[in-house]
């Protein structure tokens, strides 16, 4: 793992491979090593992963003070300064869940910094998310009011339209049987000015991508 001093954190990512610039972000409560078969292939094909653990996650939160409140738009631009930072031109970029909203922020607050994009099950408000994930979500918070549930439960908060003004490819996948509600998806697709819309068949959230050679596959094929 490399670190690199970002917003005031230590933030640890995974470097692999050589060539094209490739950042993977992952989800909720998860961290870079979710994307371990996707690195794989993705160096593979001769592209270099950048694969960090997001503020509050893995070896980034482990080894900096803990974050009592999370904000996608904060994320985002953690992405971003990441990006500056390492001088990398023009990136592509594949964000998994909550990777997803931070990738869809980060072209919209900082646009053209990428030069295409992937996103997985990705919502752009919590009404997009299943009824019965969001009541389980609750009930969780009752009970243990953690910072990373409070950011499902009340962000994002991205209006349809302004996902016209992204003009870059971008790769929209999603699950079958998904989390995330179909009209949610459909949504992000018909707003975005060029975008493809893939259902990955007999799959729910994250089955075609921890630990599954699906999403690399897909991946390799919208980059090419």
């Amino acid at each position: 793992m490399n670190v690199i001093s970002i917003n005031g954190f230590n933030f640890y990512y995974q470097k692999s491979g050589s060539g094209k610039p490739v950042i993977l972000v992952h989800g909720n409560g998860e961290d870079h090593t979710i994307f371990q078969t996707e690195i794989e292939q993705l160096v593979s094909a001769g592209y270099c992963v950048y694969a960090p653990d997001s503020r509050g996650h893995g070896e980034t939160g482990v080894n900096n003070p803990p974050v009592t409140a999370f904000h996608y738009a904060d994320m985002a631009d953690d992405i971003y300064q990441l990006i500056k930072a390492l001088n990398l031109e023009k990136p592509a970029y594949y964000g998994h869940s909550d990777g997803g909203i931070i990738g869809l922020l980060l072209e919209l607050r900082h646009p053209d910094t990428l030069s295409v994009m992937a996103v997985s099950g990705t919502n752009l408000s919590p009404e997009g998310l299943d009824e019965t994930f969001v009541t389980e979500c609750r009930k969780m918070y009752e009970k243990f009011p953690e910072p990373l549930t409070a950011l499902m439960l009340n962000e994002p908060n991205i209006e349809p339209q302004e996902l016209e003004n992204i003009h870059i490819p971008v790769l929209i996948t999603v699950g079958e049987y998904d989390l995330i509600k179909k009209q949610e998806t459909k949504t992000i697709a018909e707003h975005l000015k060029n975008a493809k819309l893939i259902i990955v068949e007999n799959a729910d959230h994250g089955s075609y991508v921890v630990d599954s050679e699906i999403m690399g596959e897909l991946l390799i094929q919208f980059l090419t």
